[in-house]
């Protein structure tokens, strides 16, 4: 009787949407609930409305992964020995989907489809799905061991739960689809709101069966017990106003092989190297730019915005940007990406320009406002 009262309830929060059709379906959303929120030693509210829970390192979900169980990790404002992690809920299962199994998965049809192979495709080139939009800056052909950029932080308008904007750096290699992500992203279905937030996704099979975003599956293990993962940034960046942006860097671990994320100026953890196969060496492409998903609603192109929602060429302070591209080099170290290129899947809806100076080093604009009388 109370998971059905609780099932009606929430369907009646969520606008009556068919999400949940039996109490055993609420039942599994409420295990899963279980697995990945883990009990806290502190509870925060962010201003946001975030319930942030503090939990212990070793009891985040990275350690129930058979590579990790027994291990500790060593932690660099959660209490000491702790890290924070984001409380999912019910009605976050219930917006994305209804499925606790498909909860901060991307879909294998959907998702950021690839050739991985010595001859490289852009995304959305020879009949790859169209779904998902980019304006990308690449590098390919090489062995990169890590890449890092300023990314500029907007709010752009999404349409509809289905639909996200992202700004990331993607790392990646191999045949069989490995994929290192990490940026911010505006995905009202994920986290029920509209605010750009911090986030990370890994997978080693193209997205079939592995990988997860943030911290809702084993794989990404937290060190730091400052930065929320999944967390709202603020402030965000206004036309012709302040700019804001964000530094990511993610480079290779020599030593133990394990791909290490750096947000500003701190460590927030590591992608363990066995989660990987061709990326336990080195990685073959690096990207950097924005993706959006296109449902069509209506049979017209999606509004969701990219970036700011103004095209490239509206330049500083009104189109968004990416600054200091680097890649790592075998040696470790840092250099510019060269023979970078480019590439937008439909550029009368969102284009980039990219450019190279002294003050920013290698550097993008990129972005637009989706179906417009230029992209109907």
């Amino acid at each position: 009787m109370i998971l059905l009262w609780k099932l009606l309830l929430l369907l009646l929060l969520l606008g009556g949407s068919q999400v949940a059709s039996s109490t055993r379906g609420l039942e599994e959303i409420e295990q899963h609930l279980k697995r990945i929120n883990r009990p806290p030693v502190k509870t925060i509210e962010s201003p946001d409305g975030d319930i942030i829970d503090c939990i212990l390192i070793q009891h985040q979900p990275a350690f129930d992964h058979p590579g990790l169980r027994g291990s500790t990790a060593k932690a660099s404002k959660c209490p000491s020995g702790t890290i924070p992690q984001r409380r999912t809920t019910t009605k976050d299962i219930l917006r994305f989907g209804g499925s606790a199994r498909k909860y901060g998965r991307k879909s294998h049809r959907s998702a950021h489809h690839r050739k991985f192979n010595s001859s490289f495709i852009p995304p959305g080139a020879n009949g790859v799905s169209m779904s998902h939009e980019h304006a990308i800056a690449y590098v390919q052909g090489g062995e990169y061991y890590g890449a890092r950029a300023s990314i500029n932080v907007w709010n752009p308008a999404v349409e509809g739960n289905s639909e996200f904007s992202l700004s990331q750096v993607w790392i990646l290699s191999g045949s069989i689809g490995n994929s290192i992500e990490a940026g911010w992203q505006v995905f009202p279905g994920m986290y029920g709101d509209q605010y750009p937030r911090l986030f990370i996704y890994w997978t080693s099979d193209s997205y079939q069966a592995t990988g997860c975003y943030n911290l809702l599956c084993s794989g990404f293990v937290q060190t730091s017990t400052e930065i929320l993962i999944g967390g709202a940034i603020a402030p965000s960046s206004s036309s012709d106003g302040t700019q804001y942006d964000i530094s990511i860097l993610i480079w290779k671990d020599p030593q133990e092989g394990n791909w290490w994320l750096e947000y500003g100026d701190r460590i927030v953890g590591y992608w363990p190297a066995f989660l990987f196969t061709e990326l336990a060496s080195s990685a073959s492409v690096v990207e950097w730019g924005g993706e959006v998903v296109n449902t069509r609603p209506q049979g017209k192109h999606t509004s969701t915005k990219m970036g700011s929602g103004m095209y490239a060429d509206a330049g500083f302070s009104r189109a968004s940007y990416f600054r200091d591209l680097r890649v790592v080099n075998e040696r470790n170290s840092l250099q510019l990406p060269s023979n970078l290129q480019t590439y937008a899947a439909h550029p009368n809806c969102y284009n980039i320009i990219p450019g190279i100076d002294k003050m920013w080093g290698s550097f993008f604009y990129y972005g637009g406002p989706g179906n417009s009388p230029n992209c109907p």
